[in-house]
């Protein structure tokens, strides 16, 4: 190779590496723009999902609340009044129960949920029990009874509850149909 081309090679070289470069830069930043567009995405599908969960939480609360506000009768006992939604804080906890039935000796808890997972009857059974008895000490002297209430769960984990102690409301055509735990068989 003589004296020239061997300059020439190197310019070559020289020129395709400043245009590889040009062209690595330009992928970078395309690169960046689909990240932040894919990202705006999958924010607003996110946004959109949350949403939809949100949704059917309500229909569920708001099917079990207009069923049990009917005769405000829960396996079996009566109860004075159902409240629904209730967020309170104190005692340094905080919290929000889906719904409360009462009368002068009972009390019961009533979980919602669209679809009723393990994890949300340990969260009934730890969680919001004892936020419960921390935030509405007036009763503690009270009966009280945890329910599961939900338009779906596995048959695994309604003998779960039921093992617990824990009601189970679960739609039933146009009726909500209670599976009570032997605890509470009157």
């Amino acid at each position: 190779m003589t004296d020239q081309e061997l300059k020439d090679l190197v310019a070559s070289l020289a020129i395709d590496s400043k245009e590889m470069h040009a062209a690595q830069k330009e992928t970078s930043e395309q690169i960046k723009r689909n990240d932040k567009a894919l990202t705006e995405k999958l924010n607003r599908m996110g946004i959109t999902l949350g949403n939809m969960g949100q949704n059917q939480g309500a229909v569920a609360e708001e099917f079990f609340y207009n069923s049990l506000k009917e005769t405000q009768t829960l396996a079996g006992v009566h109860y004075d009044f159902i409240d629904k939604n209730i967020l309170r804080s104190g005692n340094g906890v905080s919290d929000e129960f889906d719904m409360i039935l009462v009368n002068g000796k009972d009390v019961a808890i009533v979980e919602v949920k669209y679809k009723a997972h393990a994890t949300d009857l340990d969260k009934l059974l730890s969680k919001k029990y004892a936020n419960f008895k921390k935030l509405f000490p007036a009763y503690k002297n009270y009966r009280h009874h945890l329910v599961l209430a939900t338009f779906h769960l596995y048959d695994e984990l309604k003998q779960q509850a039921l093992d617990h102690n824990v009601i189970v409301l679960q739609r039933k055509g146009n009726l909500v149909e209670s599976y009570l735990p032997k605890s509470e068989v009157h």
